[in-house]
């Protein structure tokens, strides 16, 4: 009777040790099934993160517009073989204005006649010779002149022109380039006592020649005299000169 007693409380020990082993075994595995499933959901916004570092990042902006640079042209050889030429050349200096290059844009070079329109005339005194003047005649125009023979003077009101000094012409007519200048003596007075007395002038009209020696043309110079001047019928004025020197040698 005791040992019947015995084996059953030890069948019932055996027994709730088994049901401790089932329940440890179930607890266990629920705690694996539900750290898996904590790992997986650690895991998940990982993996998101993951996913939104691989996207490409966006374009940055451009920061210049840089100029594709030219390529060089290439002509091919008889067998194919291409070959190297020089890249089309590029200006490094200004352009040029259409107008310099329009036909008819040159100059025209054609001489024309010097007058008071196209010359300006300037009249000074002169230390020597005594009682002189000098008319300097420069082209102010945008073609060569000519200036033929003598200037033709008139004092204030006077009803003559100056006397010309024939001696005193040139080997060929002066011709003046833009720029340039002739030049012309006037000797005020003759010989002392050879006629009326000197007068005082204080303005000059001066009178070009054509091609003709009769006469003038063109607009006259009107010049004020320098203070002081005196004249008389028996003066001069010499031919257009190409040298200063030359007509104050008169």
């Amino acid at each position: 009777m005791r040992s019947n007693r015995i084996r059953t409380t030890a069948l019932a020990a055996t027994a709730l040790l088994a049901a401790l082993s089932l329940t440890a075994c179930s607890s266990d595995g629920g705690n694996s099934s539900n750290n898996d499933s904590a790992k997986a959901g650690a895991a998940a916004p990982a993996a998101h993160t993951a996913v939104k570092q691989s996207q490409p990042p966006a374009p940055a902006a451009p920061a210049a517009v840089q100029e594709t640079p030219k390529k060089e042209a290439t002509v091919a050889e008889p067998d194919g073989t291409p070959k190297r030429t020089a890249p089309p050349a590029t200006s490094q200096g200004k352009k040029a204005t259409g107008a310099a290059h329009r036909s008819g844009s040159t100059p025209n070079r054609t001489p024309v006649t010097c007058t008071g329109g196209n010359t300006k005339t300037t009249v000074s005194k002169v230390s020597r010779p005594l009682n002189h003047l000098l008319l300097t005649l420069t082209n102010t125009g945008n073609r060569p002149c000519y200036a033929y023979y003598a200037p033709k003077l008139r004092f204030d009101d006077a009803q003559a022109v100056f006397p010309i000094l024939e001696d005193s012409r040139p080997q060929a007519v002066v011709t003046l380039d833009p720029g340039q200048s002739a030049y012309a003596a006037i000797g005020l007075t003759g010989e002392p006592g050879a006629g009326p007395a000197p007068r005082e002038a204080t303005h000059l009209q001066v009178y070009f020649s054509g091609k003709s020696p009769e006469g003038s043309t063109g607009t006259p110079a009107n010049l004020t005299l320098p203070t002081g001047t005196y004249w008389d019928d028996n003066g001069y004025v010499t031919y257009w000169q190409t040298e200063r020197a030359d007509a104050l040698t008169y």
